[in-house]
């Protein structure tokens, strides 16, 4: 069988396989486009009560939501219960997707190395950088520069560090590769700007440890951006907003039934990973078809596969702290949303 993780996307994939759409999703799926075409005609055309009543259906979905999402999360005001403590410790990696990141990829490092429990590897999958990344792995961090589409051996000064110098292919391309090299059960996805906590990766390799079918999570992220007035605004606004996020994350997770998992911060399964093809190449939010693509393989296999969340892996990622970078990454969230949800 190929270990090419594009031959095995092919294989695996729904975009690829086209499998058949089981009846009750074509009724579900297709009551609620029936339901929204008739609201919208009674928007545009209707009069009274009728022109109100996709306002009024919209008022009792979003109700229903947040009554949902509050009974979901009560348990989050009760003291956490103690984990039962593994009785294995498995290995894990991080992967860090790094493109163009000379300002900010020493601090991420730093914050991995300072970890309560380290990482076991660290591989920096370079995606083909052309600023001064190369020259600062090398002088801070005592790696030897491997060829174009190699890796390096380990640092001298830094244990389990190398460098993966992948050619520019974007950063699916450049995490599958480095998944490939892996050696671990475990890996995490870093972003090159995004700050761990010092306690993150406990957390998450116990979690994993202690729950034999758990094949993906997601901690919980804050971000940050500059320090001026703009900036402040943008990280308040976004703090919210990530905060709603973990909510409803959290609240979806108690249903077995989350399917948004942050790569900025994402712990993984190996093997279950390599087994479904790695990350999606053509698509715009990699870690989020990942996580549909593993629920739907595992379900099809019979497989006792869950994702989740967890409240006490924390980090602290960069976002924008401008108008236009801010809507072209939420363009490509809702893009790349729509991408997955048609294959």
């Amino acid at each position: 069988m190929s270990h090419d993780p594009e031959a095995v996307l092919h294989r695996t994939s729904p975009r690829f396989t086209h499998p058949p759409t089981p009846l009750p999703s074509l009724i579900i799926h297709g009551s609620v486009f029936i339901l929204w075409v008739l609201l919208l005609a009674n928007a545009l055309l209707g009069r009274g009560f009728h022109g109100w009543a996709v306002g009024l259906v919209y008022i009792l979905y979003d109700t229903l939501l947040l009554a949902f999402t509050f009974w979901q999360t009560l348990p989050l005001r009760l003291a956490p219960r103690p984990s039962p403590r593994p009785t294995t410790r498995p290995s894990l990696a991080v992967i860090i997707a790094a493109y163009n990141e000379e300002s900010v990829l020493a601090a991420t490092i730093r914050s991995l190395l300072a970890q309560s429990d380290p990482p076991d590897e660290i591989i920096v999958a370079d995606d083909g950088s052309t600023d001064g990344t190369a020259a600062l792995l090398s002088a801070q961090f005592a790696l030897v520069p491997p060829a174009i589409g190699a890796i390096s051996a380990v640092s001298a000064a830094v244990p389990g560090l190398r460098w993966l110098r992948a050619p520019r292919g974007g950063k699916a391309r450049a995490l599958n590769r480095a998944i490939a090299l892996v050696g671990s059960a475990l890996f995490l996805t870093v972003d090159a700007d995004t700050i761990l906590a010092d306690d993150a990766i406990a957390a998450m390799r116990a979690a994993f440890a202690s729950t034999p079918g758990l094949v993906a999570a997601t901690g919980v992220l804050a971000p940050f951006c500059d320090g001026t007035l703009k900036g402040r605004f943008f990280e308040w606004f976004q703090t919210y907003e990530y905060v709603r996020n973990f909510l409803g994350r959290y609240a979806w997770g108690r249903m077995d039934s989350l399917l948004l998992i942050s790569g900025a911060f994402a712990g993984f399964r190996t093997a279950p990973v390599i087994e479904v093809g790695g990350f999606d190449p053509d698509c715009m939010v990699e870690d989020y078809e990942l996580i549909h693509r593993l629920r739907r393989f595992g379900y099809d296999q019979g497989r006792d596969w869950h994702s989740t969340v967890l409240g006490t892996a924390r980090a602290r990622t960069s976002a924008p702290a401008g108008m236009m970078a801010f809507l072209r990454q939420r363009r490509r969230w809702f893009g790349g949303f729509l991408q997955t949800q048609l294959w």
